[in-house]
């Protein structure tokens, strides 16, 4: 089973994110409210994937971001976002994610993510 963390400031996106991952066989083993708590949570759990927001208070989710990519370049990371679209080339070259789910999202938008990154996952183990 696919094990993940995740981040979010709003607790009812939160709560439902989590469920709908939950549904769809994904384990969640930690959920947090800023980019440190993601950070401590990735160190702890060394989750698949990490779904996290990329707005927060205090700590963001870039400071995850570059956070969890200096001590694991490969993690497997996805912005769920309410920004309205970041750059292709930005999410790409710079932020090296897996991909972004855009708020509100949809079922068929967040399964295609999962399973491309799922993909990853699994090439990179063979």
């Amino acid at each position: 089973m696919v094990n993940c963390v995740v981040i979010d400031d709003d607790e009812m996106t939160l709560k439902v994110f989590s469920d709908l991952l939950n549904d769809n066989e994904i384990n969640v083993v930690g959920r947090g409210r800023n980019g440190k708590e993601a950070v401590d949570l990735y160190k702890k759990y060394n989750p698949d994937i990490i779904f996290i927001d990329f707005v927060m208070p205090k700590y963001d989710g870039l400071y995850a971001i570059l956070n969890i990519k200096k001590f694991h370049s490969d993690a497997k990371i996805i912005i769920v976002t309410g920004v309205d679209k970041l750059s292709e080339s930005y999410v790409n070259d710079i932020l090296q994610v897996s991909g972004v789910i855009y708020k509100p999202f949809d079922l068929k938008t967040v399964k295609e993510i999962i399973d491309t990154t799922l993909l990853e996952l699994n090439t990179l183990e063979q």
